[in-house]
């Protein structure tokens, strides 16, 4: 029996009541009453009744595959440090037909419209206010409602360009809506990427329906924001902001960024000068702001927008943001004031609301609510409170549920009382259930589809004079309170397979001037990303090149001798010891932490880390094959953590550098803009600094003969230059040649001579380079004595007085190398990079440091 129908006979059954939901029975979204599909399920049929057991274990499978090759995460609000947990994508899709989409879609339109009109008349004229169709007490008490915009001059007339709402069905089948999510809406990326990864790994299923797709949604929107400017613009630059990579849905807003083709930037990127936003240049504050910025997409919540007028301790924002806003100099989407509408208090008003504003009656009802500042209600609320209804759901007006959950019902109804005007109660609905696949694990020997509730997170977007809804959506289901949401695709049939989709016949672009293309700048934190994930990429790649050495002589039979370690695998982890300490003296034990220990600093797990971090912040400038690559090494670390074989090490390590090495061919597709050359420019400056500690390491002391020639393998081993070597030189490995081979030969990229010259090149190419910046100089100067550098020389063994010997001109010469090359790194840092002290809350400066700040 196929899956589907095995659930279908499952759910057909007399069902039981649920315990939460008093007597009702949910509606199951696949399943009509009478045991038969529904209408959307009958139009899949002949793919989708065949799929086995067989069929979505694979496509799970694939499906986690797919979201961990495209680095798809979200950081669940309470996890411990913000920590990224993969998201979850169910196979099945939530599938409605073309009958059933049709009024929800006009309710959605009014919703939108309702939603953009109230706010409108909160900030400016207030006739539902005073009129008292909505409390005066349900506004004032929210924290989203913004003082500093209550301006009637100030008003946007659409402050709401892309709104979304959550939706649940009740017992019956019908819509309601749950909560209302307008200030910085989420989730058309993720909805977007589970498009993507579903018809990649059901095709044929896929296929044969006859669903709309979310490309022409995508068009509508960026035309939208280009033309939502305020001034007319010839040329409007659109960023979008973001609370940074620590945001818990940083995936979703660096996916909008690049599919809509705009800069995704922080608070630090921008700064609002002469009452214009702007995005730093290069260099700021030395070098002034050129480009304006005229639509703000923001994915920052309105309190933590402007550290002037709004929270004083945020780091996220613009300072004088609001200003800009008042003076209608640049536009935010949605607008500032927007938090207000996220107010489950207004739910009870809003009826009354369509008809006042709109003259139309509400098509979508929400949830039952009933707000305490009301007598009636209050007393409603505390005797269903009383009396333990399981269905009954009390929140504050503007608090995350979770802040009441350890409260128990006297000590809830005690808060009530003290302060009704902030809590609200709501009904629990019997939501709707559809079918979750769930895998084989034990005690279940083949996988299967289980109902779990589901609610639908819908989309519009004011596009042209009207809101048009998405097509579809993003639908979550949980298998229980605490578990991590699981999503689904959302498909919407056409009613016929000529209609258009999303219901749009063209996406008219937005005029532009003739030979107008720009290639937007990069803000001095997107190069201090850039410059530090080529050294971070390099770091990591010749430490593993390294590592690697040190366990190909571990396995010589030889690696061992009386008990000790031989010369050759004692200096190899002695250059490792050098870039990241040591913590073990067990050379296996050594090396595995080397590749698993991200709190480690100088290890290879820790300069991935640090390297997907840097990636993080310029995700939207960055090609998705980016992320395949810690999807390799994450699976290179989950096979060596499971096996404490010492063969596992040398595999997982190879794993994880064939993986690096993917990663040159990201970059170099890359566009040669100031980011790509601040990559590279990080990379050639580490690959001089690595070098110069392998080469300490490996031939700062005299060996004896064979020591001598199996380190010099090694060293040559590690830089990935042994073949050349064998190849130019005749006879036996010598000190000398091994040094002309790494130091001067401009020919051999992993020499000191041709990382100096490609650094050359790519610092050259930045915009504020001027051929005698002090990086450059520095660079000169390397130049000039690598130039007047004899090989020979520098292989002279001192004997010390103990008899010991050791290349004492070598030793001091790459220490002065690596001293210039941390100070180049400084230069570019201060050239190119922002300067100056870094951004301080208010709340953390004393009145005196205010006032010598004025003074």
């Amino acid at each position: 029996m196929s899956v589907l129908r095995d659930y279908a006979a499952t759910v057909s059954q007399p069902t039981l009541p649920l315990a939460d939901a008093g007597e009702h029975a949910r509606y199951d979204e696949v399943v009509e009453s009478d045991g038969a599909f529904r209408p959307g399920w009958k139009a899949l049929a002949s793919h989708a009744l065949a799929l086995s057991a067989d069929d979505l274990h694979r496509v799970d499978g694939e499906i986690v595959r797919f979201l961990a090759d495209d680095g798809v995460s979200y950081a669940r609000p309470g996890t411990p440090d913000g920590g990224a947990e993969p998201w979850q994508l169910d196979a099945v899709p939530l599938v409605l037909d073309a009958a059933a989409w049709a009024p929800l879609e006009v309710a959605l339109a009014q919703r939108a419209e309702l939603l953009n009109a109230i706010l409108v008349d909160l900030y400016g004229e207030r006739r539902l206010l005073r009129e008292g169709i909505v409390p005066s007490a349900v506004v004032f008490a929210h924290s989203g409602y913004l003082r500093p915009l209550a301006r009637r001059s100030a008003v946007d007339p659409q402050p709401l360009l892309l709104s979304a709402v959550d939706l649940g069905r009740d017992a019956d089948g019908e819509w309601h809506a749950l909560a209302d999510r307008v200030q910085a809406p989420s989730g058309l990326g993720f909805a977007a990427e589970n498009r993507r990864v579903i018809s990649q790994v059901m095709p044929d299923l896929f296929q044969e329906s006859s669903l709309h797709h979310l490309d022409p949604y995508f068009a509508a929107l960026r035309a939208a924001l280009l033309s939502s400017t305020l001034d007319t613009v010839d040329d409007p630059r659109v960023v979008l902001l973001s609370p940074g990579t620590l945001s818990e849905t940083a995936f979703d807003q660096a996916f909008l960024a690049n599919a809509l083709g705009f800069p995704l930037v922080q608070g630090s990127d921008l700064v609002v000068q002469g009452g214009f936003v702007w995005m730093k240049p290069a260099g700021w504050p030395a070098k002034r702001p050129t480009d304006r910025i005229d639509v703000i997409i923001r994915r920052v919540d309105a309190a933590w927008c402007d550290p002037l007028e709004l929270r004083g301790d945020s780091r996220l924002g613009v300072a004088g943001l609001t200003e800009a806003v008042r003076r209608g100099t640049v536009r935010l989407v949605n607008g500032l004031g927007a938090g207000v509408l996220e107010n489950p208090a207004l739910m009870p008003y809003l009826a009354e609301a369509c008809e006042a504003l709109l003259g139309e009656q509400l098509r979508l009802p929400s949830v039952p609510t009933w707000w305490c500042g009301d007598e009636a209600s209050r007393e409603l609320v505390l005797a269903r409170l009383a009396a333990g209804d399981p269905t009954l759901i009390v929140r504050t007006i503007d608090e995350p549920r979770k802040a009441l959950r350890a409260l128990s019902a006297p000590e809830l109804a005690t808060r009530i009382r003290r302060e009704p005007h902030r809590f609200v109660g709501q009904d629990q609905l019997p939501l709707s259930q559809a079918p979750v696949w769930s895998p084989a694990r034990a005690g279940l020997r083949a996988g299967r589809a289980t109902a779990h509730p589901v609610t639908l997170r819908a989309f519009a977007l004011r596009y042209g004079s009207t809101y048009r809804p998405l097509v579809g959506g993003l639908a979550t289901v949980r298998e229980h309170a605490e578990a991590p949401p699981r999503t689904k695709d959302v498909w919407v049939l056409k009613a016929h397979d000529s209609d258009p989709d999303q219901n749009l016949t063209e996406v008219s672009p937005l005029p532009a001037r003739a030979g107008a293309r720009r290639i937007p700048p990069l803000t001095p934190r997107a190069h201090a990303d850039m410059f530090w994930t080529g050294r971070y990429a390099e770091r990591t790649e010749d430490l593993l090149r390294l590592l690697l050495a040190a366990q190909a002589e571990l396995d010589e039979p030889g690696a061992y001798v009386g008990g000790a370690l031989a010369q050759p695998p004692r200096v190899l982890l002695g250059a490792l010891a050098r870039l990241a300490g040591m913590r073990s003296l067990d050379a296996e034990a050594e090396l595995r932490s080397l590749l698993l220990d991200n709190a480690r600093p100088g290890s290879a797990a820790h300069s991935i880390a640090r390297l997907r971090e840097a990636l993080e912040g310029v995700r939207d400038q960055l090609s998705g094959d980016t992320w395949r690559v810690f999807a390799n090494i994450d699976r290179a670390t989950r096979a060596l953590r499971s096996s404490a074989h010492p063969h596992r090490t040398a595999e997982s390590g190879g794993r994880m550098l064939a993986a690096m090495l993917s990663l040159y061919g990201v970059t170099a597709n890359m566009i040669r803009d100031t980011g790509w050359h601040m990559i590279e420019a990080g990379r050639y400056l580490e690959r001089g600094l690595q070098l110069c500690t392998l080469l300490t390491a490996g031939l700062g002391e005299r060996y004896d003969t064979r020591a001598t020639r199996d380190v010099l393998e090694a060293v040559l081993l590690a830089s990935e230059s042994v073949v050349t070597y064998r190849r130019r030189y005749r006879g036996a490995v010598r000190a000398s040649d091994v040094l002309e081979l790494l130091l001067l030969d401009a020919g051999n990229p992993r020499s000191l001579s041709f990382a100096l010259a490609e650094l050359r090149t790519h610092l050259a190419a930045m915009p504020a380079s001027t051929g005698s910046s002090r990086a450059e100089r520095l660079l000169d100067h390397l130049d000039t004595e690598l130039a007047g550098v004899e090989v020979t020389a520098l292989a002279v063994v001192t004997t010390g007085a103990d008899g010991s010997g050791r290349r004492e001109a070598l030793v001091d010469y790459l220490a002065h190398v690596t001293e210039q090359l941390e100070r180049m790194s400084d230069a570019v840092r201060l050239l190119h990079f922002e300067s100056g002290p870094p951004a301080v809350p208010l709340s953390e400066l004393s009145l005196i440091e205010v006032m010598e700040a004025r003074a």
